[in-house]
């Protein structure tokens, strides 16, 4: 039994160890390009959730106006109310004495 290795069992070895050298560096490679395409898709969603960010503080601002635009139409449609019953009471005094007049 010899404990040596052959040449041929040396070569094939090499080989080995030189494709698990070129996969180690494929893959190091493919890492590298993930990890730039992670950083420039966080900096996209970052520069999104701005965005929607700055879109919604708007909308909100909006819907506040609209709310005190709405507030104020309720609050003079309930006075013009008010205005028509005043108005609908003094007409109906004013028949009522024209009927006693005649």
């Amino acid at each position: 039994m010899s404990t040596g290795v052959s040449v041929d069992e040396f070569q094939a070895l090499e080989q080995k160890v030189l494709r698990a050298v070129e996969i180690v560096k494929r893959e190091r490679e493919a890492r590298a390009a993930a990890e730039a395409e992670i950083a420039v898709l966080r900096e996209q969603m970052a520069a999104q959730a701005g965005a929607v960010a700055s879109e919604l503080q708007a909308a909100e601002g909006r819907a506040q106006i609209l709310e005190r635009e709405k507030e104020a139409v309720v609050s003079q449609l309930a006075a013009l109310n008010q205005e028509r019953e005043t108005v609908r009471q003094r007409v109906e005094k004013m028949l009522q004495q024209m009927d006693e007049l005649l």
